[in-house]
């Protein structure tokens, strides 16, 4: 039983949700493909790469701005993007929100369009909240109550985080937390932003 609370921890299992996400069902998690990587088991955000979706066009759902309006990520179209999708009740999805807050600060200013996409069922009602409560500046509160994002990409967990290049097209999607101020998230941000 101790074994398993690390792994628990580790990101938001989508299959066990609480009550108020009922609209969201469990899918399958992306099976792995080569050239992907695992981040140190040893440190505080554990996530892996999969890259066996890139080329792929971004989804044309519609999600919620902060004041409830409709947006899709073609509105954002001739940017890189990156689309964090993740929850209130998430602990790993909250750990992460400060280091995507310093990658807005940095790399917004030079064209790239940070989403964080919240799946919680309650849409911007459970996200203004949110974003009152936590000092996240450089983010905004974007909802998507039905979960379109999430059964698209289907990976099972929060946070997951997908990076698409200025042409709209995936490059990498990032299936757990991670320290985007690290050298690798730095690494894939650079490689967008050059797209």
């Amino acid at each position: 039983m101790i074994l398993l609370l690390p792994a628990a921890l580790a990101a938001c299992d989508r299959q066990s949700q609480p009550p108020e996400q009922a609209n969201a069902a469990p899918s399958g998690e992306v099976p792995a493909s080569s050239g992907e990587a695992t981040g140190d088991k040893n440190d505080a955000f554990t996530y892996r790469l999969d890259r066996s979706k890139a080329g792929a066009s971004a989804p044309d759902f519609a999600f919620l701005d902060p004041d409830g309006g409709e947006k899709t990520l073609q509105d954002f179209a001739g940017k890189p993007l990156l689309v964090n999708l993740w929850a209130t009740w998430c602990a790993p999805c909250i750990a992460e929100m400060p280091t995507l807050d310093r990658v807005a600060a940095t790399y917004g200013p030079k064209g790239l369009a940070v989403l964080t996409i919240s799946q919680d069922s309650q849409g911007v009602k459970a996200v203004k909240p949110f974003f009152a409560k936590h000092d996240l500046p450089h983010l905004k509160g974007w909802a998507d109550p039905e979960t379109n994002f999430g059964f698209h990409y289907a990976t099972g967990l929060l946070p997951t985080t997908v990076l698409y290049d200025a042409q709209g097209k995936e490059m990498v999607r990032v299936i757990g937390a991670m320290d985007w101020n690290g050298p690798e998230a730095k690494a894939l941000i650079d490689a967008a932003m050059t797209s």
